[in-house]
């Protein structure tokens, strides 16, 4: 059921934000806000560097056995805004209640390094998890929400191809993965929220760089990638209020015609980044309470209650 304006019931705030947030203007404003809370020290985890671009933020569980799974959280903001602080939440969540050694990396931003660098730092911090002391590489998950959940997807065909890591899930909640949604003129902006056409576009042309009318590499856009055959097994979660829906559907559907198995778990009248936005909201704790049963499947255990 949803409200007469078409969003979710649970949604409340959703009459009230704007349709679009990440412009370039405002760009510089959200990462100086952002920043602050990055360079700080995360509440019960540590800062570690990967390489001389890379660090994690890194969340171990009390008590771990010796080869704990592991759990690699990619933040999103358009390939132009954010940091690994975002992760903070989610991944103290799962070392806590999934025994899970979980990392944020903190990559590269566009269009200061377009693709492939925020990839490139990605797959380093996937493989320093992978190597990490006490982590079992053989139970690893990639988990990204939307600009990082369009990374994790590539990162996850990245390391299909380089068969140095095998993660065991994607989890990937409402995943940019085609640029060529920003070229659609059949959308109703007023339907949206957070993310609309021109932040994609704005994002997309920042990510891809100075490709200008090259064809755009399919790593740098998945839902462009031919094969996806032989890929970890996918967990994907949009609203029907999120631009990237249509995408993602036809993601999903792409990765089960490939016999990659795939749970889409589509939220009705919920907007891009609900979940961030309204955390408290019950839709908002079921979605992540799938994500969190989603990832016990795949690690080999239960989730532990609060």
């Amino acid at each position: 059921m949803t409200s007469e304006i078409g969003f979710h019931p649970d949604l409340r705030r959703a009459r009230f934000l704007p349709r679009a947030v990440v412009s370039p203007r405002t760009v510089r404003l959200i990462r100086a806000l952002g920043d602050r809370g990055g360079r700080t020290q995360p509440a019960g985890g540590t800062i570690e560097r990967v390489d001389a671009n890379v660090t994690v933020r890194v969340f171990r569980p009390a008590g771990a056995p010796r080869r704990a799974p592991g759990l690699l959280f990619v933040h999103g903001g358009g390939y132009v805004i954010g940091t690994a602080a975002m992760g903070d939440r989610f991944c103290a969540t799962v070392a806590r209640r999934l025994g899970a050694v979980a990392a944020s990396v903190e990559y590269r931003l566009a269009p200061e390094h377009p693709y492939p660098a925020p990839l490139e730092d990605c797959y380093a911090a996937l493989r320093w998890l992978a190597g990490a002391p006490g982590v079992d590489p053989d139970r690893i998950v990639i988990a990204g929400e939307s600009a990082g959940g369009g990374l994790a997807a590539a990162l996850a065909l990245l390391a299909r191809d380089g068969g140095e890591v095998r993660p065991v899930l994607q989890l990937l909640s409402y995943p940019m993965l085609d640029d060529r949604t920003s070229a659609r003129t059949d959308i109703d902006a007023r339907r949206l929220r957070i993310w609309s056409v021109r932040s994609n576009d704005f994002g997309w042309r920042s990510y891809l760089g100075e490709l200008g009318s090259a064809p755009v590499p399919p790593l740098a856009a998945p839902a462009r990638y031919a094969d996806l055959a032989g890929l970890p097994p996918a967990w994907i979660g949009v609203g029907t209020r999120d631009l990237f829906y249509d995408e993602d559907l036809a993601y999903a559907d792409r990765l089960r015609r490939a016999g990659v198995p795939c749970t889409l778990h589509e939220i009705t009248g919920a907007y891009h980044g609900f979940d961030l936005i309204e955390h408290a909201a019950p839709v908002s704790r079921d979605y992540r309470g799938a994500q969190l049963s989603a990832l016990a499947a795949a690690l080999g255990g239960a989730a532990a209650a609060e």
